[in-house]
């Protein structure tokens, strides 16, 4: 069995291995987001009612999302009126281990993961039958998968796509039909595994991308490939609106050649029907390694909608992909 969730930024993360971890905290402040971090590590907790897990009915299988061992499923699960993800009863005896919480003048039950022994939340004799317990997990501690993307992995595929800020082009795929997943990352360039700050400096020749993952009986890569020319401007060389530099470059690091005819078709039909003013400068370059960015600079736009450069910069460009993509948007 493989592992169905990739983070390979953390190098004890596996959905399979079920070994007992030793990490201290100082190796795991440096791997885990600082949110995750303060949670699970430090047994903070979030707000109630934060993001949409807490009262998901998709069927799938929950993770720890500090190493990645399995939790619960969703069959284990319930609505609380609590606003946070609750379960009925555990995976399995070893997947959750307990101790004695005092903190806050209160005597509660604290919930840590099996492998890791990171905070997950804490449990209560309040929960439904037939267990009567309440599993009340912070969500940020989980990750999910839905059980069509563990068990369909035939049907997926991916294509790395640089259209300036990954930021904006994160926040438009993760709304269409078909997309499984967005992850924001770099691609090209001479510098194994490069910060975010060094692509930054232009000097590295990295791009900022989105690796796409997509159910191809969903979409396709035509349909891909019109997004993408329609959220950000093919014409403008190593430029996207104030962002300049080649880290800004509009790309497609094709994988086969199937992607690469694809996007050569694509492109010669735009040009052909004089769509742009201007000839298309879109760079097509072979995809050798995607680096992942760090967690915090992932789903960007949803954990930040009120900065001003999402609401200013990347939300227009979400209205007109909503606007030309109307019936192909996620429900």
């Amino acid at each position: 069995m493989e592992n169905v969730i990739s983070k390979p930024e953390n190098p004890y993360y596996s959905n399979t291995d079920t070994t007992k971890l030793n990490v201290s905290n100082t190796e795991w402040k440096k791997i885990l987001s600082p949110n995750l971090y303060a949670v699970a590590r430090e047994a903070d907790t979030e707000r109630a009612f934060t993001g949409t897990m807490w009262n998901s009915e998709t069927k799938g299988t929950y993770y720890c999302a500090t190493c990645g061992n399995k939790l619960f499923k969703s069959d284990q699960k319930f609505t609380s009126s609590c606003g946070w993800p609750s379960f009925f009863e555990q995976e399995n005896k070893n997947s959750i281990t307990f101790k004695d919480d005092n903190s806050y003048g209160m005597r509660r039950i604290e919930a840590n993961c099996g492998r890791c022994d990171s905070h997950l939340g804490h449990l209560f004799d309040d929960g439904p039958q037939p267990t009567g317990k309440r599993y009340c997990m912070n969500a940020i501690s989980l990750d999910f998968v839905p059980d069509a993307i563990a068990t369909n992995k035939s049907n997926l595929e991916t294509i790395v796509l640089g259209g300036g800020c990954y930021w904006c082009v994160e926040a438009v795929y993760e709304n269409l039909q078909g997309v499984e997943k967005v992850v924001s990352g770099f691609a090209g360039g001479n510098v194994e595994n490069p910060s975010y700050e060094q692509v930054c400096s232009g000097t590295t020749g990295a791009a900022e991308v989105v690796e796409i993952t997509y159910d191809k009986t969903k979409t396709n890569l035509d349909e891909i490939f019109k997004v993408f020319f329609t959220v950000h401007d093919p014409t403008t060389l190593n430029r996207q609106g104030a962002d300049v530099g080649t880290q800004y470059r509009s790309v497609i690091f094709y994988e086969n050649e199937e992607q690469k005819k694809a996007a050569q078709s694509i492109i010669d039909e735009l040009n052909n029907s004089k769509v742009y003013a201007s000839k298309i400068v879109t760079t097509l370059e072979p995809f050798v390694k995607f680096y992942k960015a760090k967690s915090d600079h992932q789903n960007y736009y949803n954990n930040n909608k009120n900065q001003p450069y999402c609401q200013m910069v990347i939300q227009p460009k979400i209205e007109k992909f909503e606007k030309v993509f109307k019936d192909r948007l996620k429900k």
